[in-house]
């Protein structure tokens, strides 16, 4: 699938069409950025069932303010358009692979399960 700047115009058909979405916030003036920026990039072609977006946070302040970013860059992982990772700083690339084999290897039905029981404890609170 490779390498897609995501945008809030094209984030959720992004994250509708596609199983695993690993997304890079960055920013141009970031130093940690511009080293992560080639590790993200070359591991994107070695998985192309997956959906690796970057989103600029000084364009697209909207998208990082609804996951939160307080630093940059910070790497999250949406399998089944459910949040699964979440990590600021630079991760290397064996670190990077290791936590795609992760996600690749959870059992959704029991994501969603865990999923539901903390909603349902949200509510009864």
């Amino acid at each position: 699938m490779a390498l897609v700047n995501l945008t809030e115009a094209n984030f959720n058909e992004a994250v509708e069409n596609n199983d695993i979405v690993i997304l890079d916030f960055w920013a141009p003036w970031c130093g940690p950025c511009k080293q992560f920026g080639p590790i993200f990039e070359k591991v994107s072609q070695e998985y192309p069932d997956i959906l690796f977006g970057k989103i600029n946070t000084e364009e697209e302040q909207g998208l990082a303010g609804y996951f939160g970013i307080q630093s940059i860059p910070t790497v999250i992982i949406l399998r089944e358009k459910i949040g699964i990772f979440q990590q600021p700083g630079l991760l290397p690339e064996e670190g990077l692979k290791d936590i795609i084999r992760q996600v690749q290897e959870l059992d959704m039905d029991k994501v969603r399960e865990e999923v539901a029981k903390q909603q349902q404890e949200g509510q009864n609170a």
